[in-house]
């Protein structure tokens, strides 16, 4: 049997201090890994969507805020200070749904402002980096794990976008819950939705699915109302970019009408996702920021234009799932099942 190397879209080189990350722009066609030491250009990175993902934009802004402290070494103290807050503010604006990118960054602020020696904070900073990727990490595994409990024996799951081994340190989310009931005989389809505007799952989810032999079909986006409906899908699992107190699901934009055609049909609909995508600050999904990208995504893809020229379009990346609707929570710590609030705050004290 072929051995597949695990995915890793986020490597540290602790020796040279540079980030390297798998450009997801090109997949699935080219497998390009860039390097950076310029925090700048990871802002950049995380921006257009070459490391994406909430988990995977937390662990690379961390170590982003790395490289503004190596940069910002040989300054004044304060200076220095300033320097790094400044890279913070940066990655903060960068992508504002997901939460898991100002979770990394409150961490690595919380050490900044605790460090008595001002020679060390580089080094500690670095520490913490590694330890935000090695946590996700084993988050996902333990969700994975958790999850795939939830999947009935010779399941069609459904997916939507990608929240796999590309979207987290590695492993990943909802693909997680696939590979570990996969390794345990579960699985008997996966169908993928391609994923508009970007096609994550027909690019991404495809070929993660492919490269370990899962099986799985692709599907249109507007397909999956009526696989639900003629009774072949069994579970759907879904990532998630943030999670409210009171259990609301910011996903990626076409998750809210799964959730519906889910709950008519009697379909299970679980989200699977690490602690650091839950944000205790917010009461709903009503005060979750849903970023609006380039309408230039809509109108085409990659060079190619098919809606006329200047037509308008609008390009909301996320929806808001009610807590309502999601049958379950796939979590590194276990699964939490509604009422939802006293789960959510019994998991996070």
């Amino acid at each position: 049997m072929k051995t597949v190397t695990e995915i890793r879209p986020i490597k540290w080189d602790p020796r040279r201090k540079r980030l390297i990350l798998l450009d997801q722009t090109l997949l699935p066609g080219e497998e390009v890994f860039r390097e950076y030491q310029d925090p700048a250009e990871v802002a950049a990175a995380i921006r257009d969507l070459v490391v994406r993902g909430a988990p995977a934009i937390g662990c690379a802004a961390a170590f982003g805020v790395v490289l503004a402290a190596l940069g910002c070494a040989g300054e004044q103290p304060l200076h220095s200070e300033a320097c790094i807050r400044g890279a913070m503010a940066e990655f903060r604006a960068t992508r504002p749904t997901a939460v898991n990118l100002f979770w990394a960054i409150r961490r690595m602020e919380g050490l900044l402002a605790a460090c008595p020696d001002p020679d060390k904070i580089p080094m500690i900073l670095e520490t913490e980096a590694i330890k935000i990727y090695e946590e996700d990490l084993a988050a996902c595994r333990s969700i994975g794990d958790h999850g795939a409990g939830l999947v009935p024996e010779g399941a069609r799951v459904l997916t939507h976008c990608n929240a796999g081994g590309l979207a987290t340190a590695g492993y990943g989310t909802a693909l997680g819950v696939i590979r570990s009931a996969h390794r345990q005989g579960k699985i008997r389809m996966v169908w993928v939705d391609e994923t508009r505007p970007v096609f994550q799952g027909a690019r991404l989810t495809a070929w993660e699915l492919l490269r370990e032999a899962i099986p799985a079909t692709l599907i249109t986006d507007s397909t999956a109302g009526s696989l639900i409906a003629s009774g072949k899908v069994d579970f759907i699992v879904v990532g998630a970019d943030r999670i409210a107190s009171n259990g609301d699901v910011a996903n990626k934009i076409g998750t809210y009408p799964l959730s519906v055609l889910a709950d008519r049909h009697g379909v299970p609909f679980v989200v699977a996702a690490p602690l650091s995508t839950f944000d205790p600050g917010i009461a709903s999904g009503e005060e979750i920021p849903l970023e609006t990208r380039d309408p230039g995504e809509v109108t085409g893809f990659k060079g190619v234009t098919w809606a006329p020229e200047g037509m308008p379009a609008l390009n909301v990346a996320f929806d808001v799932t009610p807590a309502s609707l999601v049958s379950a929570i796939a979590t590194e710590k276990g699964i939490l099942k509604p009422p939802y609030p006293a789960a959510i705050a019994s998991l996070l004290r």
